[in-house]
């Protein structure tokens, strides 16, 4: 009843989820993230596999033993989906034989999609070549166009409903955690979330504390400055605001 991604960039460091289901909130029980390692359970969701799997990976163990260890204990892994990204790429996916057809799995250097309930393989075949077309993109812009993809090829056989986007950058903290739970046209609508982050929100986010840098940016003058220079740029640009918010006050 669902189709993700997850994928880590090597240049950057950063790793990330996208997911879209005909299933409330997908966002809030497929994907799990940290600093270093991404892990999706899905299809008859056990949360734990994510919840236990991830620490695990973000220690280094090895996905396949991981995977493994979790389908010998869960007496439900034939209608579990799952599959993870480890901090060096490596790769382990599962499809259990109960899940609803059209399910499987397909994976890329630092890329795995896998998807269960879907009009067919060309969903989960069509995301994972939109991610290889997109390697010069932004990396939560590449996330959203591979999920497109898919949804073209078919998507979810059910329709529509939810969809979520989250993506660390080397931080214990989320870079971009975008969820949409219940709408009719659930990309589109987290498209429109990824552009609001980009209005203010991702120029905020670098003056945030780091494990670098614990304090972060203490003067916002900078940010401020940057953020002025940003709403110049795109009234230039034409670029108007997708933000619903009331407006803004002093």
């Amino acid at each position: 009843m669902t189709y993700s991604i997850v994928a880590r960039d090597p240049e950057t460091g950063q790793v990330g989820i996208a997911v879209a289901s005909r299933f409330f909130a997908c966002g809030s029980l497929v994907p799990h993230v940290c600093a270093s390692a991404a892990f999706a359970s899905q299809a008859f969701v056990n949360p734990l596999w994510g919840t236990e799997g991830l620490p695990r990976l973000a220690e280094n163990e090895a996905p396949d033993i991981i995977l493994a260890d979790l389908v010998a204990r869960d007496a439900g892994h034939t209608a579990r989906q799952a599959h993870m990204i480890a901090p060096d790429g490596r790769i382990a996916q599962h499809t259990g034989a109960k899940c609803v057809p059209w399910c499987g799995h397909a994976k890329g250097e630092n890329v795995s999609v896998a998807g269960n309930m879907l009009t067919g393989p060309e969903v989960v075949t069509d995301t994972l070549s939109k991610w290889d077309e997109s390697a010069d993109f932004p990396f939560a812009e590449r996330f959203m166009a591979a999920m497109e993809a898919g949804e073209r090829a078919g998507g979810d056989k059910r329709g529509k409903q939810a969809a979520g986007l989250m993506i660390y950058a080397g931080q214990p903290y989320p870079a971009l955690d975008l969820r949409v739970d219940d709408h009719d046209d659930p990309l589109a609508e987290l498209r429109r979330l990824m552009a609001v982050s980009e209005e203010r929100y991702l120029l905020f986010r670098e003056a945030m504390g780091t494990v670098e840098n614990f304090s972060g940016m203490v003067d916002r003058t900078p940010l401020d400055i940057a953020i002025t220079e940003n709403e110049a740029n795109r009234a230039a640009e034409g670029i108007a605001s997708q933000s619903l918010a009331t407006p803004l006050t002093s």
